[in-house]
């Protein structure tokens, strides 16, 4: 589960939550539920991604399921890093 607490750890960050996001799971939804993460946060979390996990994220894979709930971030980010 290394790449779900780098998850929790960047959107802790990348989102100001002051330690909130690292007692997520990965069924705790995020996109519509918490407030921080607006269309403006979703690129700061794409660009943190892209920067903490050394990968490029393509344009045509970015969707509101992608950032759904923890767990479909950790999909996402695992399928990006095995390519």
């Amino acid at each position: 589960m290394k790449i779900q607490e780098e998850i929790l750890s960047l959107l802790d960050e990348v989102l100001c939550l002051n330690g909130r996001g690292l007692s997520f799971d990965a069924d705790t939804a995020l996109l519509g539920s918490v407030p921080e993460l607006d269309s403006m946060a979703v690129l700061a979390v794409i660009h943190a991604i892209e920067e903490r996990f050394d990968i490029a994220v393509p344009d045509d894979e970015i969707d509101g399921n992608s950032f759904a709930t923890v767990g479909t971030v950790v999909e996402f980010v695992t399928r990006l890093s095995a390519n």
